[in-house]
């Protein structure tokens, strides 16, 4: 397959549904947690420990399905990890106790860890330099629709029929999708026996890649650790897990605004205007959540933390499929594997806090790290950009 200047309208929906299908997993637990820590009995700390091991192993999976997916094939890694994964987040409901509900969720994010990084790596394969960044929001517009319905339909049914019913829906939902990614067209393979350490050494030297890394490690930190603790923070307030889910669910109608006008404003503005605007609406949002949990400032915060995803990551997300053309799997692997790292890294140390009820403590350093990601990536990519 060739690149072309005009896009292809079926692949583009069958990434976008691989892109909905990855969110909606990872989104389905947070409005449940503390559901469950009652469900199962056991504080809220060991709830929150599963959702980690999620996020690190969704992380550190995804510089390998880079590699290991140009070798098997990206659309055979989409279609099968799709399937696969669907199917054990569905028996993550039949969890009895909080070591098969570990099991369940490591599994799960071991499968989708391959999906969303294979969509993008195609993208990068069929779409020229010119389409790259609105194919990329396209994308994003499938991560929106995944974010807001899976947290909003995640907190319904945990709060009118029990936290299990979020694992069978979001399990059915992935596994009835499969069957039209199926026919996502397959790219020619890398063959095995090229070397695969190489490619990752010297990805790993090149500057530009391991500061891109560093901002996407520090941008899940922020943004996916906020989104992890939103649901229990207002549950912290007296409402139930359904408005909670519903209140994150702003986030994702944001994202979709967001990345409709990324999308448009994309050849008018440059990658790092993008960053510096959307790190500052993250910021500001975060800063209001540690200040209060007031109903309608927390929507308000979750719409501006939408729009500053849809800004700031679509605009790295982009570069890491520029960076290094020839090494584009590997950057693009890395990347998303820093991303869930720091949401990883920021579930691990947000956990204690939330369980102390710190959601102050734990917000403002998202207000931080956002502010970091502005001014050091903006500044990155425009001197980036004057090398080119």
């Amino acid at each position: 397959m060739t690149l072309s200047d005009k896009p292809n309208l079926a692949i583009r929906r069958r990434l976008q549904l691989t892109s909905f299908v990855t969110t909606f997993d990872r989104f389905t637990m947070p409005p449940m947690l503390i559901a469950i820590s009652h469900g199962l009995h056991v504080p809220f700390l060991q709830v929150a420990g599963a959702a980690s091991a999620y996020f690190l192993i969704y992380g550190l999976m995804q510089p390998i399905w880079g590699i290991a997916s140009n070798r098997i094939g990206l659309a055979a890694t989409i279609r099968w990890c799709t399937l696969v994964g669907s199917i054990v987040t569905i028996s993550g409901g039949l969890s009895r106790n909080i070591t098969m509900l570990v099991l369940a969720r490591v599994i799960s994010g071991v499968c989708f860890s391959a999906t969303f990084p294979a969509a993008l790596i195609y993208v990068g394969e069929t779409a020229t330099t010119r389409l790259r960044h609105q194919e990329v929001t396209h994308l994003m517009t499938g991560v929106a629709l995944g974010t807001g319905l899976s947290t909003a339909i995640s907190g319904a049914l945990t709060a009118f029929a029990g936290w299990r019913w979020g694992f069978f829906f979001a399990g059915t939902v992935g596994a009835v999708s499969a069957i039209y990614i199926w026919r996502l067209a397959e790219l020619p393979r890398v063959p095995f026996r090229e070397p695969i350490i190489a490619p990752v050494l010297s990805s790993l030297r090149n500057r530009s890649v391991l500061l891109l890394l560093a901002l996407a490690l520090i941008e899940g930190a922020a943004i996916l650790g906020a989104l992890t603790f939103i649901p229990s923070a207002v549950e912290t307030t007296g409402r139930n897990a359904a408005v909670s889910a519903g209140v994150t669910a702003t986030y994702g109608a944001a994202v979709l605004v967001g990345s409709g006008a990324v999308g448009r404003f994309a050849q008018r503005f440059s990658r790092a205007m993008f960053i510096f605007w959307g790190a500052l609406l993250g910021a500001t949002a975060c800063a209001l959540i540690a200040l209060t949990r007031n109903l309608s400032i927390v929507v308000f915060a979750c719409a501006l933390l939408g729009l500053s995803w849809s800004s700031m990551h679509s605009s790295l997300q982009t570069w890491a499929t520029e960076v290094l053309p020839a090494k584009r799997a590997v950057v693009v692997s890395f990347f998303a594997g820093s991303l869930f790292a720091g949401s990883a890294l920021a579930a691990a140390v947000g956990g204690p806090l939330a369980q102390h009820h710190a959601y102050g403590a734990l917000f403002i350093r998202g207000t931080a790290l956002l502010l970091v990601v502005g001014i050091v990536g903006s500044v990155a990519r425009t001197r980036w950009e004057r090398r080119e």
